[in-house]
C-alpha cells in the first residue's frame, strides 16, 4: 500500500479494494523487488483474466527510483502473456489522460486508444483514456537443426 499511495496520491485504491483483488483467483498479480531486499516492493501489476476472451489490466505501479529501466514494460508483457494463457484475446486498460509516459508505453506494446471516460479518476476529475490490445497469437518456429560441429552423432 505504500507504493500504491505514493504513486496514486489522490486516487489510490483502498486496502480493502487491493485485498479483494489479490484474493480473487481471476486476478493475477506480479511484484518486483531488489534481489537483496525482498521486503521492498518497487513495482507491481495486476490483470483480471477470468478465462473469457477479454481481460483488464487492473493496475500497475513502478516506484520513481525504479523507472526508466524497462520494469513497467516487463510487467505488462508478463500480464499480457498470462491473459493469453487464460484464454483472453483482448486486453483493456484505462490510463490517466495526464500520464503521457504510461500512454506511450502502452502504445509501444500495441494498445490503441478506443475512447475516453470523462472525469473517471476521482477526486481529481481527470479523464481516463481507454485502450485496447488485440493479443497477438504466439509465434512458434521449429528449432534450427544442429550443425555437424554441434552434434557429431
Amino acid at each position: 500500500m505504500r507504493l500504491e499511495n505514493g504513486t496514486f496520491e489522490s486516487d489510490a485504491w483502498s486496502p480493502g479494494m487491493m485485498a479483494r483483488d489479490l484474493a480473487d483467483p481471476s486476478c493475477y498479480y506480479l511484484v518486483a523487488f531488489p534481489p537483496d531486499d525482498p521486503d521492498t516492493i518497487v513495482a507491481y501489476a495486476g490483470v483480471l483474466a477470468p478465462g473469457g476472451a477479454e481481460s483488464d489490466i487492473q493496475t500497475i505501479a513502478v516506484a520513481e527510483e525504479a523507472r526508466g529501466h524497462g520494469l513497467g514494460r516487463t510487467l505488462m508483457q508478463s500480464l499480457i502473456s498470462e491473459a493469453r494463457k487464460r484464454g483472453a484475446r483482448t486486453v483493456f486498460l484505462e490510463v490517466r489522460a495526464d500520464n503521457p509516459g504510461a500512454q506511450r508505453l502502452y502504445q509501444r506494446l500495441g494498445f490503441d486508444e478506443i475512447g475516453v471516460r470523462r472525469g473517471y479518476y476521482q477526486p481529481d476529475g481527470v479523464d481516463a483514456v481507454v485502450m485496447r490490445l488485440t493479443i497477438p497469437a504466439p509465434v512458434t518456429a521449429p528449432a534450427a537443426p544442429a550443425t555437424a560441429e554441434e552434434d557429431p552423432a
